[in-house]
């Protein structure tokens, strides 16, 4: 039935083309002599119709006219239709001068003019019928039928996403407006839609306009002024979703697919930091390093970014096999070069890690594996306290006696002036850490993190169920402060820190 209806299109159209082509030829003469036609000429163009119409249709048709799908049509169809009907025309004039046709000169501008206006005419006539009838549909529409649809960012961007929302019949989704902070776009319209402020008359255009969804289309943005629109946004009832970042995108033709929901990323309030790893990873070369709690949040992403330096060997421990069998199966896949050995042990056990030590003598040791929610060493604070304090104890003295030429402690900003048995636990991991720095080769070094963003057991991941379901939102103190980071930033800090360590240190990111 589809094709059919196809068919019988390209049928129609070709018959409209023919009947174009007619109009066109007896209406440049009828134009020509000013509505009157002298009987020479009309009888010259009664024999040589058929070859204009058989010469005209057959360029149309090396054109592609009848496989081009108008509805999408664009400037790229317009340009094939004049030039279509230009070489057609020079084609007709040809033959005539070969023929020895006499014809009027000012014929062949007029038939150009009116052939052009008739086929291409025909073609964006039926776009926008069909383009006023999505239209018309939205207006009066009830609740459930059509999303209505603020873009933020009159750009190329925004263009691409509205062109694609307005040419589908698949998408429920309806453009109704623009934000840009641009002064020279207030006012102006893209893709039929007025730009109808900036963004804050966000709040106002979304109800004025009883806006659904409101699209972030602005690749370029950076992180804070991304964060910035968010809070803007947030201020409506309205669904947000934005765009990758240009670097993201590069590669892809921007559409509606390229649109993800808000993530904690966007809420950091700050760029992030990217660090050149390249400069700071010449420790890890050749290496063979070990990465304890090798499956956790943190651990999983040092074993990712070390695992692109080209270390001799990497070792991943972990208790949880689950975890530590998901980044296993990752990195194989990624790096099939790898040499990767993944173990299941707990760093609470001296004897299986002074075995594991003894077995493949790491270089360097990263020192992840940890109890780190706060509420429940609380509870349970001898398990605190075994796992913490005595099982980083078991990897420094190991990492001391086999020679280790650096040890990476991964602490906590809650061991500062510790009010909790987590941060006090910690807090002793980092005095065990400045004790073996103080007589041994190896360089102990621990380094403390904030809130990252992410990470297991983080406040992130609690503030967003509990905001899933319907609140509340419960905080510490009204007025705690919180620093954020990102799972990559926080691990790129720590691959840096030991670039930096000398001994001793206790680096705060």
């Amino acid at each position: 039935m589809k094709w059919k209806s196809i068919s019988i299109r390209r049928v129609g159209l070709i018959i409209f083309d023919i009947m174009a082509i007619l109009v066109s030829s007896y209406g440049a003469l009828w134009i020509r002599f000013n509505g009157g036609i002298e009987s020479y000429y009309l009888l010259l163009l009664n024999r040589y119709i058929p070859i204009i119409i058989v010469l005209t249709m057959t360029v149309f048709i090396s054109m592609k006219f009848y496989s081009s799908l108008w509805l999408y049509a664009s400037i790229y169809e317009v340009r094939n239709i004049i030039l279509a009907n230009i070489i057609s025309i020079g084609i007709i004039m040809g033959v005539f001068v070969l023929l020895g046709v006499d014809m009027f000169r000012s014929w062949y501008c007029i038939y150009l003019l009116l052939l052009t206006a008739l086929t291409g005419g025909i073609r964006f006539v039926y776009r926008f019928a069909r383009l006023y009838l999505q239209e018309h549909e939205i207006f009066g529409r009830s609740r459930g039928e059509k999303s209505r649809i603020m873009i933020v960012g009159a750009g190329e961007a925004g263009n691409q996403i509205a062109k694609e929302i307005s040419n589908s019949d698949k998408l429920n989704k309806i453009v109704i407006c623009f934000i840009d902070d641009m002064d020279t776009k207030q006012g102006r319209y893209l893709q039929g839609k007025k730009v109808v402020g900036k963004r804050e008359q966000i709040p106002i255009a979304a109800e004025e306009y009883d806006i659904d969804e409101i699209y972030i289309a602005i690749p370029s943005i950076t992180g804070l002024r991304r964060k910035e629109i968010i809070d803007i946004c947030s201020k409506t009832d309205c669904k947000i979703k934005v765009l990758p970042g240009i670097y993201e995108i590069l590669t892809d033709r921007v559409s509606i697919s390229s649109l993800r929901n808000v993530e904690i990323e966007d809420l950091l309030g700050r760029d992030q930091i990217h660090i050149n790893t390249e400069e700071i990873m010449g420790y890890v070369n050749d290496k063979v390093v070990m990465v304890t709690g090798g499956g956790g949040s943190i651990g999983s992403e040092l074993c990712r970014q070390i695992a692109k330096h080209g270390p001799k060997q990497l070792i991943l421990l972990d208790i949880y096999e689950n975890n530590a069998y998901d980044i296993q199966q990752e990195l194989m896949r990624k790096y099939p070069a790898l040499n990767l050995k993944v173990l299941i042990a707990s760093v609470r056990n001296s004897k299986k890690i002074d075995k594991v030590f003894h077995d493949y003598h790491p270089d360097t040791v990263y020192h992840a594996a940890a109890h780190k929610h706060v509420p429940l060493m609380e509870t349970s604070p001898n398990e605190a306290i075994k796992n913490n304090v005595f099982g980083t104890f078991h990897v420094a003295k190991s990492a001391d006696k086999y020679g280790a030429e650096k040890f990476i402690l991964i602490s906590t900003d809650k061991a500062v002036n510790p009010t909790n048995i987590m941060g006090a636990t910690k807090r002793i991991c980092e005095m065990i850490v400045q004790t073996f720095g103080k007589k041994s080769r190896t360089e102990f070094v621990a380094v403390r993190f904030g809130n990252v963003l992410g990470s297991n057991g983080s406040v992130i991941p609690l503030f967003k169920k509990q905001i899933e379901e319907g609140g509340p939102v419960t905080v510490t103190h009204p007025d705690i402060i919180r620093y954020f980071m990102t799972i990559p930033e926080a691990v790129s800090l720590v691959l840096q820190a030991g670039a930096y360590a000398k001994g001793g240190e206790i680096f705060v990111l």
